[in-house]
């Protein structure tokens, strides 16, 4: 009876998918992402679309916000300060400006600059710098409200600034926890009943807790070497997933 209380879904569907996010939590805390886009492709198969991105936004801003404060000795904060007000600008410009390209580019724009993160030969150092760094925040932040696929490339720019795991993992969590919290005002404004979806995004979001202690028991025993080669093989994975969706999107169009 509890369990069929939590979402308009059935009590099984519910079950599933809080024990999915204590999984997919896991993976981001132990490998630094990943999880948010397992989650995603299982709650396509049994949402809504119309529920499927707000309630796996705060469903992640929950995962990224316990994730970022169990790694908040390992933050960097001047990196944050930096990205905040990019987040900022990006959510003001996605909130009136429509933009239309054609199906699929976007995913295949991203894939490249992961890729290039990954295996090229690094970024220049300006584009590391504050004002870098803001740009990263307010493109990241825009192409969110386009395309769900922005954790790759949040990632793959805070790869460029740190060589340790721990940094790097506590950093992404508070910048994408900012980025979610962006979706929530958004889809709050567009008249999204988060109302009827809460209890399973509370129940998630708790279990998300615990995944993401679990996960993080796990990273503490990775040596940085490891955690690095992880990461990029997780980060290359998810950018040819993108060229795969976006080019079917091409195909398709």
């Amino acid at each position: 009876m509890m369990l069929e209380a939590l979402s308009p879904l059935p009590a099984s569907l519910n079950l599933g998918l809080v024990l999915l996010s204590v999984l997919t939590s896991g993976v981001s805390a132990a490998a630094g992402i990943g999880g948010g886009t397992l989650l995603i492709m299982a709650m396509a198969q049994v949402m809504p679309a119309t529920a499927l991105i707000p309630v796996h936004g705060m469903v992640q801003l929950g995962s990224n916000g316990g994730r970022a404060v169990m790694t908040w000795r390992h933050l960097d904060r001047g990196l944050l300060v930096a990205f905040l007000p990019g987040v900022v600008l990006g959510a003001l410009v996605a909130a009136w400006l429509l933009v239309r390209l054609p199906v699929g580019v976007l995913e295949l724009c991203i894939a490249a600059f992961v890729l290039y993160s990954c295996w090229g030969s690094g970024w220049p150092q300006r584009l590391l710098g504050r004002g870098g760094t803001l740009l990263a925040g307010a493109l990241t932040t825009f192409l969110s409200s386009l395309v769900g696929a922005t954790g790759p490339l949040v990632a793959a720019f805070v790869k460029q600034h740190f060589t340790e795991r721990l940094p790097r993992v506590a950093t992404f969590a508070a910048c994408m926890t900012f980025q979610h919290l962006t979706k929530a005002f958004v889809f709050g404004v567009a008249g999204f009943v988060f109302r009827d979806w809460f209890g399973l995004m509370l129940a998630m979001v708790a279990a998300g807790v615990v995944g993401t202690w679990l996960g993080l028991r796990l990273l503490h025993r990775l040596s940085d070497q490891r955690f690095d080669t992880l990461f990029k093989w997780m980060l290359t994975l998810l950018a040819l997933r993108l060229i795969w969706l976006g080019a079917g999107r091409l195909g398709g169009a």
